[in-house]
């Protein structure tokens, strides 16, 4: 028997929890913290690095009094965080400034000028992240930077993912040599490749801007996968989170990455971690390039496979967007739509409200609804939006498949799935497919894992998914209902690629809407003689 602490920084709190390896989990505790935003710029995102380390503080004190142990029995931590969530830092690795967290997009510009540059120079970088790069990344969070604060450049000594300077902070390292770098976030976000050299080229880079002049060797430090150490607990932070120093610390990772180890992902599934974004995940030996995904990195989510992931760049949030607007909230929404059908809505929502981050990869799109009605509520948005994030997410498996990814199995992991049966079955219809949800939470599971590993307790990350992963509950499509969605995405393929697209062939839009109304009189009427 041991005991493991497994860390999940998310977009608003951080959770702790404890692990027993015969028990599984013991107890956890969550704290918040402040997401900045600017009505002014809806692009503008970001959080403070000292509001994390508080918070991750109060939760795994709580998580501790919360499992009645004695916190000098756990004996390693693991840690992941959202990302890109960057944060530029000076000497001895203090952050100058505030995270860029993922999901700001204010460097949509310098994603562009990447991504047009890599195309023009033929980089073979720009090819293992999709072909496109992203304002949620890395490169373009720190050269909007440093063009945003050229009185601060003086003192930039480095820039780094959430997961790796919370996991250095912890270890007590200061110098960047030192620190470690997880190839998951690295790899997806960075486009570091170690079979062409590691970071893009840095001729490359300072082709984007000459600002970017020398960054790529500030950039430095110990690029690992997450079965490798961080480093252990420093008898400072030991002191602050009541636990013991020298414990070992791995190096950490992207939170849906874990959380599909979490899951318990294998090759050959598919693991939607739909949250407030939707991460799509999957692990293969071998794979092709696969244009449009955020990334295919060896080692990325389990250290002995190719890790691919996409996904879309709103998912829970548009569904509150939609709950607050109808001064209202999802629960409250929810309430009735078991009732819906396929179709019934006349609605076809495309689910592009924060932009789209796979396979368009495009920041600029906006939300887009088709067919609205005078008699149409904010509940029939909804259960359109849930119906559009399934449609979208079939169009990012079909692209992964298309390129030699398998998918035998489809689960559907993050916090929604546990607590939206409506979600879980629009999926099933939609993807035409038996979609498998875990019987309880899975957040934190692959924190703890990797933190078995690190002490030794486990050998290998399926030995340990095999004891501390749950089992699966399984929605089943209606043939029927299926039918109806199959219809509804051949229109819902059309729009995504024709209007997503600023240089695609003009398509023919305008059997959309009448297609929209005959399919919702055909469901209602079928659903009267019921």
């Amino acid at each position: 028997m041991a005991i493991v602490a497994g860390v999940d920084f998310g977009t608003l709190s951080v959770r702790v929890s404890i692990f027993d390896s015969e028990k599984g989990r013991l107890g956890s505790a969550t704290a918040d913290y402040p997401l900045l935003r600017k009505q002014e710029d809806p692009d503008y995102a970001t959080e403070k690095h000292s509001d994390h380390m508080t918070a991750l503080v109060a939760a795994t004190r709580q998580a501790i009094e919360t499992a009645g142990i004695d916190g000098a029995k756990v004996e390693a931590i693991a840690l992941d965080t959202t990302g890109s969530s960057v944060v530029p830092v000076g000497e001895r690795l203090e952050p100058i400034d505030d995270y860029y967290l993922w999901c700001d997009h204010r460097s949509w510009r310098e994603a562009a000028e990447i991504t047009q540059t890599a195309l023009t120079q033929k980089q073979p970088c720009i090819n293992w992240c999709g072909g496109t790069y992203s304002s949620e990344w890395g490169f373009s969070k720190v050269l909007h930077w440093l063009r945003h604060n050229p009185e601060k450049r003086s003192r930039f000594v480095s820039a780094f993912e959430h997961c790796d300077l919370v996991a250095a902070v912890l270890c007590g390292i200061t110098r960047v040599e030192d620190a470690p770098r997880s190839i998951c976030a690295m790899g997806h976000k960075w486009m570091w490749n170690e079979s062409l050299g590691g970071l893009p080229p840095e001729e490359f880079l300072a082709t984007v801007d000459p600002v970017l002049s020398g960054v790529r060797a500030k950039i430095g430090g110990r690029y690992r996968t997450s079965d490798q150490l961080a480093g252990s607990l420093s008898a400072e932070w030991a002191e602050k989170l009541g636990l013991k120093a020298g414990i070992p610390i791995p190096v950490g990772a992207l939170d849906a990455h874990w959380d599909a180890i979490g899951s318990g992902i294998g090759e050959g599934d598919v693991v939607n971690v739909v949250g407030t974004s939707t991460c799509i995940m999957a692990i293969c030996k071998q794979v092709d390039l696969i244009p449009g995904v955020c990334g295919v990195v060896n080692g990325s989510i389990h250290p002995g496979f190719y890790g691919i992931e996409a996904g879309l760049s709103a998912t829970g949030d548009i569904f509150d967007a939609i709950a607050r607007r109808a001064n209202s909230t999802v629960a409250a929404l929810s309430a009735g739509l078991d009732r819906y059908r396929a179709g019934q809505t006349g609605l076809l929502r495309m689910s592009w409200d924060n932009g789209d981050r796979t396979v368009l990869v495009n920041p600029e799109l906006g939300g887009v609804t088709l067919g609205w009605k005078l008699t149409h509520t904010a509940q029939d948005e909804l259960f359109a939006a849930i119906e559009g994030t399934a449609f979208h997410t079939r169009v990012i498996l079909e692209r992964m498949a298309e390129y030699g990814v398998p998918i035998r199995r489809v689960i559907n992991g993050g916090g929604i799935p546990q607590k939206n049966d409506t979600l879980n079955r629009v999926y099933a219809n939609v993807l035409n497919k038996p979609v498998l949800i875990p019987e309880t939470e899975v957040t934190s599971i692959g924190s703890a894992i990797f933190a078995f590993l690190a002490a030794g307790v486990f050998h290998t990350v399926e030995e340990a998914q095999q004891r501390l992963c749950p089992k699966y509950r399984t929605v089943e499509p209606d043939p029927a209902q299926a039918a109806v969605s199959e219809r509804l995405y051949a229109l819902y393929r059309k729009v995504y690629f024709s209007l997503g697209q600023p240089d695609s062939t003009p398509v023919t839009l305008g059997g959309i809407l009448p297609e929209l109304r005959n399919i919702t009189a055909e469901v209602r009427a079928a659903t009267a003689t019921e």
